[in-house]
């Protein structure tokens, strides 16, 4: 198994425009939102802005991670320690639950389904679970930490609290929503999995090198630091330019990763959502009005509407009854439709740069399954745990 190398071609260009479009109609927005409102947008983008901050520099930690073998490693022992199409599954579950608590869902999708596909491929097996279990898993371990997603942090904006604080009130959810969400793929991809797998090749070892330090400082300051955006950026950025003054030739591959045309639409539109939702009662009026549940299922609607970091923002503008139920909502309710959250974008350029053909209706009809489910086990943890 070699480590993928994103490919260019008409997709990528596809994606490049899509990138583009959406950050016209996020300027726009936020332009509005400005005119209408300036001290609302202000309160808006002060919330808003560490999010998008924090991702930045998760990305080029990944990247890094990425350029240094640590993922392909990491497909690498799970194939190697395992001796079943179940076991391989399981071990990714493993992989990606640890890298999207601490390097974001979105760096996840991005650099871990390109490793499963080639893992699942170089054993013999059909790729399916690990094609759309490298999505759906992603989403579903997304409630760990605060850096796991960008929902996280723009919901708990009004509330400072720690990285360890977070996992202490969202580690039993988030288990629970990762193993629901994989026994749904596992049994959906049942007979993909029962395949025996072919022997693997031995690993190559990527020793201790920027990737790996990077990662483990940004562990360290998400876990301690209650306004962790800055500090990992500077990671990110340090990491990123060690990188390319070690390796000039792959400095183009920087501005491919982060994507801030996409990041800055999503951006815009999230402060003309947050500015809206502070001029207009009606979002927080009919959280008041509804129980845990109804407010995850209002949140999970939102997110496919228009893209969970602006509903995050609308729905957050001012401080949420459930902002933890709220969360559930927002990060699992995704897992039904493209348009729920960035990683399925990310997902599909990524699957795609191996060859693999990756199905939105097939990914959605998982969701289906795996959305109900998922949030009610979570929300079933939730109250038992008495968070709020």
């Amino acid at each position: 198994m070699h480590r993928p190398d994103v490919t260019e071609g008409p997709r990528a260009e596809v994606s490049s425009r899509i990138g583009w479009v959406l950050a016209v109609v996020g300027v726009i927005c936020a332009t509005a939102a400005v005119l209408a409102s300036p001290g609302d947008a202000r309160a808006a983008a002060s919330q808003d802005w560490p999010p998008f901050v924090l991702v930045g520099g998760l990305l080029l930690i990944g990247w890094v991670a990425e350029h240094d073998g640590l993922f392909a490693v990491a497909g690498h022992r799970i194939a190697r320690v395992t001796t079943s199409g179940v076991g391989l599954f399981i071990g990714a579950t493993i992989v990606v639950a640890v890298v999207t608590a601490l390097l974001n869902l979105d760096t996840s999708v991005a650099f871990l389904t390109p490793v499963l596909i080639y893992t699942a491929r170089s054993r013999g097996m059909g790729e399916g679970p690990m094609l759309y279990g490298a999505l759906l898993l992603s989403n579903a371990g997304s409630l760990f930490l605060p850096g796991s997603n960008l929902t996280n942090l723009i919901v708990l904006g009004h509330v400072r609290l720690t990285g360890t604080a977070f996992l202490a009130h969202m580690w039993a959810p988030a288990l629970a929503a990762l193993v629901v969400t994989a026994a749904v793929v596992a049994i959906a991809g049942r007979h993909e999995l029962r395949a025996t797998p072919l022997a693997a090749s031995p690993p190559t070892s990527p020793g201790i090198g920027v990737g790996a330090l990077s990662v483990l400082a940004a562990t360290i300051i998400v876990l301690v630091v209650p306004a962790p955006a800055l500090p990992v950026a500077a990671v990110g950025i340090a990491a990123a330019v060690v990188r390319v003054a070690q390796s000039p030739d792959v400095g183009s591959r920087v501005l491919q990763t982060l994507d801030v045309p996409l990041l800055i639409g999503l951006l815009g539109m999230a402060v003309s959502l947050g500015a809206l939702g502070r001029g207009w009662s009606g979002p927080t009026t009919l959280l008041a009005h509804l129980d845990a549940t109804g407010g995850a299922v209002v949140a999970a609607v939102a997110a496919i509407a228009c893209n969970n970091l602006p509903a995050a923002s609308l729905l957050a503008a001012r401080t949420p009854k459930d902002p933890f139920a709220l969360l559930v909502g927002l990060n699992l309710g995704p897992n039904l439709c493209v348009t729920g959250s960035l990683a399925w974008l990310l997902w599909l350029r990524a699957a795609r740069s191996t060859g693999a053909s990756p199905s939105l209706r097939s990914a959605s009809r998982l969701g289906v399954v795996v959305v109900p489910v998922s949030m009610a086990a979570a929300l079933a943890v939730l109250a038992a745990m008495g968070t709020h």
